[in-house]
């Protein structure tokens, strides 16, 4: 038997689903896929990038995820036009990456990078 995955698909902590979905729709330009209130999750997306945000009480520990473009100065400029809180331009790193990093209303963080 062939086993075949694709991606993971992240679960981010959030206070309110429906205000994360609204957020990324607005600030980052995802499409709101669906809302399952009594699980308290929901998704977004944008292309081949799929969010879930899972609904908690508890505190809430911003995580970080890195996000391959192809076009990264395309990709600042798209999340930059949203109005979307951009750590700044992109830049080439030491480590031989170019990008730069955007952050969500929770403090998740996303290095938006290509090689």
């Amino acid at each position: 038997m062939t086993l075949t995955l694709s991606q993971p698909t992240p679960e981010l902590p959030v206070r309110d689903v429906r205000k994360a979905q609204e957020y990324y729709r607005d600030c980052f330009g995802f499409e709101i896929g669906w809302h399952h209130e009594e699980g308290r999750i929901g998704a977004v997306s944008r292309g081949d990038c799929a969010l879930f945000f899972r609904e908690t009480d508890g505190p809430i520990t911003p995580v970080v995820l890195w996000m391959f473009s192809a076009d990264v100065d395309g990709a600042f400029a798209a999340f930059e036009a949203l109005g979307a809180t951009l750590s700044g331009p992109p830049k080439e790193e030491p480590w031989g990456l170019r990008q730069f990093t955007v952050t969500d209303f929770m403090g998740h963080e996303f290095h938006v990078f290509c090689d």
